[in-house]
């Protein structure tokens, strides 16, 4: 049995994570996982998998559950993600949490030698340096989760990397694909949250309507595969069907084409290098029908402009588009901003905020805090305020 530590368990990966880990209970065991506020999830996962410990990271719950519930040690706060990781009976880490905050239970986990299936995409835009040179020195294992990510590592790891002239990410295209671009201004919430093929979390769902969530997995696809920015390109794929493309020295396009069901990405990612010993989900070619791709209006996503912008630009660059993100994202939905606002201010702090190249965690936490302060002045200044 192969132990699991599961970062983000209430969230729509760890709830797949969850379908996985039921479907093959005798290959793997959850040891540990995190939840934010849900109660009631990690009660009744407890009694389900009992785990060793688990977390629960909202500082206004702190003892709601005691220090142990039934067998099961509880920690609280996001200083204790870390602990979780480092169970020795836990072999592999999924980091399913949102934000930048992965990043200390991530670089925890590869200090200790985990194999991680990285969700949080954040922790390579952000930190992206960092954690590949600790990956470099630990020798550590890292599969992506993310589809489209893991797509492509399955189809790198077939290729030679010398017969590869590009990779390719698909993307939905969110929620305002085909709505006219003069009525973007004035969409909801509500209008932005409604995915036309997935459900995730809603930062995330905001982050797709806008292509946004697109030009950080791009940055990620960097950190991830070492291909340049000009290698890296993405396509509006509206079925979620085709979830990476490799495109060849000849021009041939080879493409992992699955349901889309984060089941995929998590099963290979636990067992990998060994495939996935059963069927997942049935579905074959003929039902797939329509397979189209489209390049992106970028005039309609800016967002994805200023990610290859911040890509290219390298050092803390990155940092600053992430965080930018998070904050402005936050303000849309509390309704206190409009949605082509959070371009805006992603694109007045790329402009305004230095650029830098540290070399260790806190020079990049320190303009990560930065960039937070700066887009709140900003919406101060900008007389948006409530």
């Amino acid at each position: 049995m192969v132990g699991v530590s599961v970062l983000g368990i209430s969230g729509s990966v760890g709830s797949s994570t969850v379908k996985v880990l039921r479907q093959f209970k005798e290959s793997f065991s959850l040891r540990s996982f995190s939840v934010h506020s849900n109660l009631e999830l990690a009660k009744s996962l407890i009694e389900e998998f009992s785990p060793e410990v688990i977390s629960i990271t909202d500082s206004k719950l702190e003892g709601a559950l005691g220090s142990k519930y039934k067998s099961t040690s509880i920690l609280y706060g996001e200083d204790s993600l870390s602990n979780l990781v480092t169970l020795s009976s836990v072999k592999v880490v999924v980091t399913a949490v949102v934000g930048a905050r992965g990043v200390r239970p991530t670089i925890a986990a590869i200090e200790a030698g985990k194999k991680i299936a990285i969700a949080n995409k954040e922790t390579l835009v952000t930190f992206g340096p960092l954690i590949n040179r600790l990956v470099a020195k630990y020798g550590t294992l890292m599969v992506p989760v993310d589809s489209e990510h893991n797509a492509l590592f399955q189809l790198i790891e077939k290729e030679k990397r010398s017969n590869i002239r590009a990779i390719i990410l698909t993307a939905s295209g969110g929620s305002f694909r085909t709505l006219p671009l003069e009525e973007l201004e004035h969409v909801s919430v509500k209008q932005a949250l409604n995915h036309p093929t997935w459900s995730m979390g809603p930062k995330i769902t905001v982050d797709s309507a806008g292509l946004i969530n697109k030009g950080l997995e791009v940055i990620e696809a960097h950190f991830l595969f070492g291909f340049s920015y000009d290698e890296i390109e993405v396509v509006i794929h509206p079925q979620s069907l085709t979830h990476g493309i490799i495109e060849t020295l000849d021009g041939a396009c080879l493409q992992y084409t699955s349901h889309p069901d984060m089941v995929y990405p998590i099963a290979h990612s636990l067992f990998y290098p060994t495939p996935t010993p059963k069927m997942l989900i049935e579905r074959k070619p003929a039902t797939w029908k329509t397979l189209e791709f489209f390049p992106p209006d970028l005039n309609r996503y800016p967002g994805l402009t200023l990610a290859y912008q911040a890509g290219r630009a390298g050092g803390t660059a990155p940092s600053v588009f992430n965080a930018a993100n998070e904050e402005a994202v936050a303000l849309f939905l509390e309704e206190r901003i409009s949605f082509t606002a959070i371009p805006k201010l992603i694109e007045s702090a790329l402009n305004q905020i230095p650029n830098s190249f540290p070399e260790d965690l806190e020079g990049y936490l320190e303009k990560d805090r930065e960039t937070r302060e700066f887009i709140q002045r900003e919406f101060v200044k900008g007389g948006v305020t409530p």
